[in-house]
């Protein structure tokens, strides 16, 4: 029979020593106090300190996201997985989590452009995008698409979390993003990294400051 070895059951404690074992290995000295909590927060979500060497502010970011949030903004998504990370309980003011990935029409639509799925889905967020907090934590094609959105007109977000994975396009969106961002306040995971879960978990630190 195994002996299983002693570990920690304490939710809350578990979550406390993480956020210090974050703190203690990564630098946030280049980062704001409420940079450096979501800065955190996403280090705990993707399990990898080396991530906080590639986490960019851009624009006021901080600021613009949380007034947005707290004027009822909806939170446009890229994905589902990022839909579903965001912790509605930590909403302002009870903002709606919006994601088209999987309208009907989307698939037509994105035949029709000659472009991904995830990408055609952002053309259905154009009514809702001026003001919103958009967060993109999977396809590369979406956030090259949100640009060309607004180099054509598009209304501009309040904020931009630029946040895809990948090795085809995600480390060239987010270059893309920071080197004009067209006037919005960014966040953006620079590199191949990124992901839903950092994503999200950027969104839930902004919604409500602290750990």
């Amino acid at each position: 029979m195994t002996v299983q070895s002693p570990y920690l059951r304490d939710g809350a404690a578990i979550y406390r020593q993480s956020f210090a074992i974050i703190r203690a290995e990564i630098d946030l000295a280049g980062f704001s106090e409420d940079e450096a909590d979501i800065v955190v927060r996403m280090v705990h979500a993707c399990g990898s300190t080396e991530a906080a060497r590639c986490i960019e502010f851009g624009g006021g970011l901080v600021a613009a996201a949380r007034t947005a949030l707290s004027q009822g903004a909806p939170i446009l998504c890229d994905s589902e997985m990022v839909a579903h990370g965001v912790t509605r309980a930590r909403l302002p003011a009870g903002n709606a989590v919006v994601c088209t990935l999987r309208d009907a029409s989307v698939p037509a639509l994105a035949a029709r452009l000659g472009t991904t799925r995830s990408a055609a889905a952002l053309e259905l967020w154009t009514g809702q995008l001026a003001g919103a907090v958009v967060a993109i934590g999977n396809a590369p094609t979406a956030l090259f698409h949100l640009l060309e959105m607004l180099d054509s007109g598009a209304a501009k977000p309040a904020a931009i979390l630029g946040i895809p994975v990948g090795f085809v396009g995600a480390a060239e969106s987010k270059d893309a993003l920071a080197a004009d961002s067209r006037g919005v306040p960014y966040l953006v995971v620079r590199g191949r990294i990124g992901g839903s879960a950092m994503a999200a978990a950027a969104v839930n630190a902004l919604a409500r400051a602290g750990l």
